[in-house]
């Protein structure tokens, strides 16, 4: 296990489908694509970065209203959210208002150029809406 200071904070974007996950850089400026997954993919891949470099804390997206209020998906939020600890006790894990992220996703990979049938690849969306709530949580903590 690595030191504190470069333990990883990890950025998911749960959907009923697919579970986009990001991860920082050892510094914590950056978030990075690590892919999408189910419950039990999520389960090994996070396992795997705890035991090679550490986490130090889990970022869940919360999809919070227009108005900032809850609504049906945050209460699966929340289940997912107990499911996470359960399967990491120990693990900090803290929700991140995601108000809008899948939205921006899609403009932001529109923006870059892919193409439609690129954009809808399966997950690919679901990646950048982790790597965006990820960076949103970094930069309103550095």
């Amino acid at each position: 296990m690595s030191s504190s200071s470069h333990k990883r904070i990890i950025g998911i974007d749960f959907g009923a489908k697919r579970i986009g996950v990001a991860v920082s850089d050892p510094l914590r400026m950056f978030a990075q694509p690590l892919g999408t997954f189910d419950m039990e993919g999520l389960v090994r891949v996070l396992s795997r970065v705890r035991n090679e470099e550490g986490i130090e804390l889990v970022v869940v997206g919360y999809p919070l209203s227009d108005k900032g209020e809850e609504n049906r998906m945050t209460g699966v939020i929340d289940r997912f959210v107990a499911e996470l600890h359960e399967a990491f006790p120990g693990t900090p894990i803290e929700t991140f208002d995601e108000h809008r992220s899948s939205r921006t996703a899609m403009k932001i990979l529109a923006a870059s150029g892919s193409s439609r049938k690129k954009r809808n690849e399966k997950g690919r969306l679901d990646t950048a809406a982790a790597c965006l709530i990820l960076q949103g949580y970094l930069d309103s903590h550095s």
